[in-house]
């Protein structure tokens, strides 16, 4: 049982250090920006789109209300 486990440990660490082709740093730093830019973004959007629900279904139930 362990032997296979063991197998298995050795050959993940040998697909990752050998096989897998890493991004380089300049591009991980690309990609980070990209992302950090595309998320403050969509909170943004998202930040409106909820203020605009959280009015109209205020003014609904005010409405119903009375």
């Amino acid at each position: 049982m362990f032997k296979g486990f063991i197998n298995y440990v050795k050959g993940a660490y040998d697909e990752l250090m050998n096989h897998v082709v890493w991004p380089k740093w300049d591009e991980v730093y690309k990609m980070t920006i990209v992302v950090s830019v595309f998320s403050a973004i969509f909170s943004i959007f998202l930040f409106f789109v909820d203020y605009i629900f959280r009015t109209i279904l205020k003014y609904y139930y005010n409405i119903v209300k009375n």
